[in-house]
């Protein structure tokens, strides 16, 4: 599917948007990565156990959201890298048209709605630890 220009202008604008809001993230995450409540928690004395396990708490919940907001900022670089060479809106697995639709929904989608949802159910329990 060959997006039109107007499509096209859209498509970077939303693409634009996001790397922008997610870089805003990152970097309040990252200059908020001494997480005030860790550093009360460990200044307090005596520190206990329970207030040592919340603070790394914290502390990992801070970690995996800038990890998380990482990867979407390197999809979008991907995406603007597919956009740049014309391989936006046709999907990687069946090779049908994904919908303007959902490229403005998910911009950074590579596989359309019934591909995609086959490739969650296939690899839903992926990622997910078991005992």
């Amino acid at each position: 599917m060959a997006l039109t220009k107007a499509q096209f202008a859209k498509l970077e604008r939303t693409l634009d948007q996001q790397y922008l809001s997610l870089l805003e993230e990152v970097r309040d995450a990252l200059e908020h990565s001494e997480n005030q409540q860790y550093v009360e928690l460990i200044d307090r004395a005596p520190a206990d156990i329970a207030d040592q396990a919340t603070g790394d708490a914290l502390a990992d919940l801070n970690l995996t959201i800038i990890d998380r907001h990482v990867r979407e900022i390197r999809d979008i670089e991907a995406t603007r890298l597919r956009l740049s060479e014309g391989g936006v809106g046709v999907c990687i697995d069946c090779g049908a048209d994904i919908g303007f639709e959902r490229l403005l929904a998910c911009p950074t989608a590579r596989r359309c709605h019934d591909c995609q949802r086959q490739h969650e159910r296939t690899y839903a329990h992926e990622g997910n630890p078991t005992l």
